[in-house]
């Protein structure tokens, strides 16, 4: 396919994808139940967190963990007490539990406090190109307080070669512009063009026999390769191409 094509097609596809309708079964519908930045930002980002594995019980888990929240997760953050804390016990999704979830509730205060907000955090260390290096400090600060060694893994580094897939698919709901109604578009300050695509099984697969991608690995070798493919394709925008890629994969079987 000549790369004029290539990009009709896949414009298209993004297009057709990208609709409200697909925040009926994405896990993107949980910071959609908030208004206040604060409470996007916050059930985003630990919704992303888990955003691996079965999409039905992604949803399930992450609707239960904002209950747990008071579905008020900014509030929760900021005011919880040892008391709020220990009634997240119990809490588990794959091999994410409830450990890992009280220690991202006292690290999220703890940048909260310092920054402000995650947009200014972001907005500090984004490159001129993309935000990995801004990945790559965000767990470095996230992972400053004592902490189980384990729960490190839950958020993953760019520089040690990972795709990071979840947190770019959180980078991705905050930073695109919201007027098809699926992105939420609440972060300003940050240009698209920063943004990398959320690679995993799905969207590697229709890009290497769109011939997007040559390596055969999904880690963050591969996502640079792709990242430099859809930005020739649109500078501006490139990340919408992960609708068109996991839309042909998932929904396709392309």
């Amino acid at each position: 396919m000549a790369k004029a094509e290539l990009k009709d097609f896949l414009d298209e596809k993004a297009a057709f994808y990208e609709q409200p309708k697909f925040i009926e079964t994405d896990p993107i519908q949980i910071p959609h139940l908030y208004s206040t930045k604060e409470d996007i930002e916050i059930s985003g980002f630990l919704t992303a967190t888990i955003s691996w594995g079965n999409r039905k019980s992604i949803l399930t888990n992450a609707h239960k963990l904002m209950n747990l929240l008071g579905n008020t997760p900014y509030d929760f953050v900021m005011n919880h007490t040892e008391e709020d804390i220990e009634k997240l016990n119990g809490f588990v999704h794959r091999t994410f539990n409830h450990n890992d979830l009280s220690y991202f509730i006292i690290a999220l205060r703890n940048l909260y406090q310092n920054y402000g907000d995650m947009e200014a955090f972001y907005t500090r260390y984004a490159d001129k190109e993309n935000l990995q290096h801004a990945i790559h400090e965000f767990k470095k600060e996230f992972f400053s307080l004592p902490h189980p060694a384990r729960t490190q893994k839950h958020v993953s580094d760019p520089l040690k070669n990972s795709a990071a897939k979840r947190i770019n698919m959180f980078l991705r709901w905050m930073v695109r512009n919201k007027k098809a109604g699926v992105d939420l578009g609440i972060w300003n300050s940050i240009s698209p063009s920063k943004l990398s695509c959320p690679l995993d099984v799905h969207s590697g697969n229709v890009a290497r026999k769109l011939g997007l991608l040559k390596r055969k690995q999904n880690d963050g070798k591969a996502l640079a390769e792709l990242d430099n493919n859809l930005r020739i394709l649109d500078p501006i925008d490139p990340v919408k191409y992960d609708y068109a890629l996991f839309g042909l994969g998932v929904f396709e079987k392309f």
